[in-house]
């Protein structure tokens, strides 16, 4: 019998994506990560509030304790795994880093890439599974073998292969996560399942509640998982409160207008909590670096055409010869534009937009499409 692996949370869509692969037949283990909090921080005891409640939101003990409600109703083994080290390493620390250098990053790239389909995956694997499954809301094709040797799957990361996977968009586009997933390689897509990928949320949430399952109506979360009371600001104060200096506020011809507490409170595109009022509204427009400067401007002034992806992955595991056309989303839920993309030796990607975008901001993952299929992505520079 076939084992798989399933990431488990505590959550509806970890939860019928474990029952729907018990249902198929397969051998399923749960693993629950225990992620790093900021209770665990003992240096910061006593600072702004009780720390020692301060759970990471994606294993409090409640999740926890559902997460393993939910395996012994399945009956199914479960293990909870220890990475809050690593978490706190890789993603945590990196989080405050790309703030402090006045980025505004988005966590679940690095998450995704280093702690899920990373430690996990290779957990999974060690484990004699074939697969990790999550709930992830994608989907994952084979596409047609080429003329040649049986295709067959990879052994190891880098290891070269004749079956090629592609990444798809969710049958749910209110619920797609492909975005998040654009860090994943062939190595890692030939490993992986997202049984949810066909599925749309009131189709998940129906199956729970049919099975009887206790998390069919727990509500999403939606907000970072290792900020706990939701204020990233109030985490950037207790862990780089170096990093929160305060400085001018100026207009585009250079003109002071106020002063700012801290680069970090600001992203491009902002136009609530600046302090300024005018006979136009005005917008973050830039963070001058060098100088600890918010630069503001009306709409008018407001976006770029084009941008450099750093780090660039493409899924299909070859970096295109040649420029290409596709559509690009330069945040979770923005609206995909129309662009130009050309590869560049340093491992990158200049990305030119058919139309000027307002919300290109250092530090956010770009990522390109070709209609249902990620081509890959990278972070903005």
């Amino acid at each position: 019998m076939t084992r798989i692996i399933v990431a488990m949370s505590g959550g509806v869509d970890s939860s019928v994506a474990a029952a729907l692969l018990m249902e198929q037949g397969y051998d399923v283990v749960g693993i629950m990560l225990r992620l790093w909090s900021e209770g665990e921080a003992p240096s910061l005891a006593g600072q702004v509030g009780d720390l020692s409640c301060r759970s990471n939101r994606c294993c409090t003990p409640k999740d926890t304790a559902l997460a393993r409600r939910v395996a012994d109703q399945l009956g199914i083994p479960f293990y909870l795994v220890n990475v809050a080290d690593s978490f706190k390493r890789l993603v945590v620390d990196d989080f405050v880093a790309q703030y402090a250098a006045g980025h505004t990053p988005n966590p679940c790239f690095n998450c995704n890439q280093h702690i899920r389909f990373g430690l996990l995956l290779n957990k999974a694997l060690g484990l004699g599974a074939e697969k990790l499954a999550t709930g992830h809301y994608a989907r994952i094709q084979v596409m047609p073998p080429s003329p040649g040797p049986l295709p067959r799957v990879m052994a190891r990361e880098g290891e070269s292969q004749a079956e090629k996977f592609q990444l798809l968009r969710a049958v749910d586009h209110n619920k797609d996560q492909s975005y998040v997933l654009s860090v994943l390689t062939q190595y890692k897509l030939s490993h992986v399942m997202f049984p949810l990928g066909e599925l749309t949320k009131p189709q998940v949430r129906e199956i729970a509640a049919q099975k009887g399952l206790p998390v069919a109506e727990k509500p999403d979360s939606q907000d970072l998982c290792f900020v706990a009371d939701s204020d990233y600001r109030g985490f950037l104060m207790r862990h780089a409160p170096g990093s929160l200096r305060a400085g001018p506020i100026r207009d585009m011809s250079g003109r002071v207008l106020a002063q700012h507490h801290g680069l970090p409170f600001y992203t491009i595109g902002q136009r609530k909590g600046i302090g300024l009022s005018g006979p136009e509204a005005l917008y973050v427009v830039a963070l001058d670096i060098a100088d600890n400067a918010v630069i503001v401007g009306t709409a008018r002034e407001l976006g770029r055409s084009e941008c450099v992806a750093l780090r660039a992955n493409y899924l299909s595991g070859e970096t295109p010869a040649a420029p290409f056309r596709a559509t690009a989303k330069i945040r979770y839920k923005a609206c995909e534009a129309v662009v130009t993309v050309t590869p560049l030796p340093s491992g990158s990607a200049h990305v030119r937009f058919d139309e000027p975008q307002r919300d290109i901001t250092s530090g956010q993952g770009i990522v390109f499409y070709n209609g249902e299929i990620v081509i890959g992505g990278g972070i903005i520079e």
